[in-house]
């Protein structure tokens, strides 16, 4: 079962699914005859409002997606949004997959899916798609978008980030100056994240258990994937070096595309730039469903 509420602007609508008992909020964007299905996942600290910034359309996924004719469904992450405080339902890593799949199919139950579904993550939300991605289930995938996100951490949030485990609702003013600077790459009331900001479930203090699994992990995805690392990136290890070490770790991928997001900071979805950023790596999803359209028609001219 699935509700909308229609407080968000036209074209944009959040929904909650009830997914064995605990609500799965989303926000959405429709086309009509979509070509496939982008589902986003936020980073850490946010919902899926960092997908649709308040005030500010020109930076949505959601709707230069959608006019672009893919249907966007933006989930709250496990723990966020209408599922927070139900973490105890959400404990494993293998729990938190199987509801962000469950999820996903609820929010699409009777909709078009075009050529299928595609995962696009940002910074921690990166987990829990190359889990996806790296599931049985994730082989239907249509491929995987990548962004902020890293194996080695920038100098400059080495230490920012040992606090960060320190203390989940990321109050520490360098911790703060890693996630957001530099603050010219951002409109002012953009800057820090106050209007799509949110407390963190327990489970994501607890980053060095994905650290340790990510390589693994990685080599298990064998559909598309494409990674960005902005420009000026202080999180992880950017540029040329810092995109090919992660670029290495996915051995399995059908085809791997690296790019640097100029003029962005780790949050690309609401830099500047994002308007850039994003149909960049709509042109990727574009790639991915013509690929697939194509295989019918590739096996009869083989088989003729």
């Amino acid at each position: 079962m699935t509700s909308t509420e229609p407080e968000r602007a036209t074209g944009v609508h959040r929904r909650v699914a009830d997914v064995h008992g605990v609500p799965a909020s989303a926000l959405i964007a429709e086309a009509a005859r979509p070509q496939a299905v982008i589902v986003a996942l936020h980073g850490g600290a946010t919902t899926s409002a960092y997908f649709d910034h308040p005030g500010h359309p020109r930076l949505s996924l959601l709707r230069t997606a959608a006019l672009a004719g893919f249907t966007v469904l933006a989930l709250d992450r496990p723990g966020y949004g209408s599922s927070a405080g139900h973490e105890d339902r959400l404990r494993t890593t293998a729990g938190r997959t199987d509801f962000a799949f469950a999820a996903l199919d609820a929010h699409l139950d009777g909709r078009e899916r075009g050529a299928g579904v595609f995962l696009w993550a940002h910074s921690a939300g990166c987990e829990l798609a190359v889990r996806m991605a790296g599931d049985p289930r994730g082989a239907a995938l249509l491929g995987v978008e990548l962004a902020g996100m890293g194996r080695v951490h920038h100098p400059r949030s080495v230490a920012a980030m040992e606090e960060w485990r320190r203390d989940p609702e990321r109050t520490r003013p360098s911790l703060r100056r890693a996630l957001w600077d530099p603050p010219h790459v951002y409109p002012p009331d953009v800057y820090g994240g106050r209007a799509i900001g949110s407390s963190s479930p327990s489970y994501e203090t607890r980053r060095e258990v994905w650290q340790a699994e990510f390589t693994r992990l990685a080599a298990r995805v064998a559909v598309p994937v494409h990674l960005t690392l902005a420009e000026h990136e202080q999180v992880w290890r950017n540029g040329p070096e810092g995109l090919a070490d992660l670029a290495s770790m996915f051995t399995a991928s059908s085809r791997l595309v690296r790019h640097e997001q100029a003029g962005a900071g780790h949050n690309t979805s609401v830099s500047r730039t994002a308007l850039a950023y994003h149909l960049h790596v709509l042109a990727f999803v574009e790639e991915c469903v013509l690929g697939v359209r194509a295989l019918p028609s590739e096996a009869g001219h083989r088989d003729g």
